[in-house]
């Protein structure tokens, strides 16, 4: 399939899917939607394909990279579904106490770009856990469309629970260094924003990638510094930031925002027309930036 840009589609087709894609509306609607977009031949159908993730653009650290070392694990997790699996990685040279991320999905589960993120902190030198929160109905089932009806089913809170647990487990382990960050993508983005008001003290950075974000009356339990990345474009996650900034400053939260103008919500996504290179790396860079500086003993 050939690789689109957001440039090649009207914002106001990608605004449309982005409500597909958060549940607003489902796909028939959206492709009622999209109709007066097909022209020339092009089908509703055709920009709905040519709009999803394609999975075999998103491994830049490869599983046999010499670098790193994957496997799945198990963690239990009593609070919520009982217990969740996910993509380890860690460094294949590991030497020493090393800090811990855990890298949280979107609302899809946890699919081949989320994994390739938590070996992209292994090559950092960073041990990472990517769980899946579609653990108890079966795991990600491969297919973004069949993820979004799983994802539906499951219990948020328990979910939460879940990530809690997987938390805790990497900042407990034996090889961690006791110093944890938790980095998240549109849901997990939200979910990294909750783990630093769950978590308090123990969560010591986290990086929000366009996530929901919380009440201004739970923001002083936030102990952890906050990096928080933004889509220009992103019009249904920015309107959230005037409270909460003001709530992180009433606080003295240690926080900074990039906002990247003329970017989409999920510009970080590399499988989708809606990743922005430029965006991406930037904020990547930032992100590392941020565990480097707050999770290194």
């Amino acid at each position: 399939m050939e690789r689109k840009k957001a440039s090649d589609f009207p914002q106001e087709l990608l605004d449309l899917f982005d409500r597909y894609v958060h549940g607003d509306i489902d796909r028939r609607a959206f492709l009622d939607g999209a109709q007066r977009f097909a022209v020339g031949g092009l089908t509703a159908t055709a920009i709905w394909e040519s709009l999803r993730p394609n999975y075999a653009w998103a491994q830049q650290v490869p599983v046999t990279d010499a670098r790193i070392k994957v496997e799945t694990v198990t963690v239990q997790s009593p609070l919520g579904n009982g217990t969740i699996k996910g993509h380890f990685a860690k460094p294949a040279n590991a030497k020493g106490k090393l800090p811990v991320v855990l890298v949280v999905h979107e609302n899809r589960g946890l699919n081949p770009y989320i994994e390739d993120v938590a070996r992209r902190l292994a090559a950092e030198n960073f041990i990472a856990f990517a769980p899946d929160g579609l653990t108890s109905v079966g795991g990600f089932p491969g297919d973004n469309e069949e993820g979004g009806k799983l994802f539906a089913k499951v219990d948020r809170a328990k979910m939460n629970e879940d990530f809690i647990a997987s938390a805790r487990w990497l900042k407990a382990r034996p090889d961690s260094n006791g110093k944890v960050g938790v980095v998240g993508f549109c849901f997990g983005g939200g979910v990294a924003n909750t783990l630093a008001v769950r978590m308090g003290a123990d969560l010591a950075a986290a990086a929000p990638f366009y996530g929901a974000m919380p009440p201004a009356t739970e923001v002083p339990k936030i102990k952890a510094a906050l990096s928080i990345q933004l889509a220009g474009l992103d019009t249904r996650i920015n309107a959230q930031l005037p409270a909460f900034e003001e709530a992180l400053k009433a606080n003295k939260v240690d926080y900074e925002v990039f906002t990247y103008e003329g970017a989409n919500h999920g510009f970080h996504n590399d499988t989708t027309p809606r990743y922005d290179e430029a965006a991406a790396k930037l904020a990547w860079k930032r992100t590392l930036a941020l565990f480097n500086k707050h999770l290194r003993a």
